[in-house]
């Protein structure tokens, strides 16, 4: 694997803060929709898929999914909880190790974004591109 995936353990800490201590990690938050377990409410008989990844780059990608949901559901919670400190430190340590899973999956398979300069040439219109079926022919 090319990333530790043990981005929960700063959510070990006793804490007084409830909500802190509600998180589920990044991966569950996903498959529920929500990150936090008290929040959340399952759908009649409704079981999601859980998403497996095939090789490392699915799995980075994957975790660079997850990644960003918890950044957009802790985003929501800190909307209407702004002076939630414990929450916001959080947050930021999601948003670094976003950067970093970018920066990693950017450096071993290309780029995500047409905004990605990183390197000496221009990248984006090398193949394979991010929806490329691994280099073929075959374009959305």
């Amino acid at each position: 694997m090319l990333f530790d995936n043990d981005m929960m353990m700063f959510l070990t800490k006793d804490n007084q803060n409830n909500k802190t201590n509600d998180l589920v990690n990044e991966k569950e938050g996903l498959i529920r929709g929500n990150m936090f377990e008290s929040e959340y409410k399952p759908y009649k008989n409704y079981n999601p898929n859980i998403i497996n990844a095939n090789n490392d780059k699915d799995s980075l990608f994957l975790k660079l999914y997850e990644t960003n949901f918890a950044i957009i559901d802790l985003n929501l919670y800190l909307d209407l909880h702004p002076n939630d400190n414990q929450m916001y430190e959080i947050y930021k340590k999601y948003v670094n190790n976003f950067e970093k899973l970018k920066k990693m999956y950017e450096e071993n398979f290309g780029p995500l974004e047409i905004t990605c300069v990183d390197s000496d040439t221009y990248n984006w219109i090398k193949n394979p591109w991010p929806w490329d079926n691994d280099g073929g022919n075959q374009y959305v």
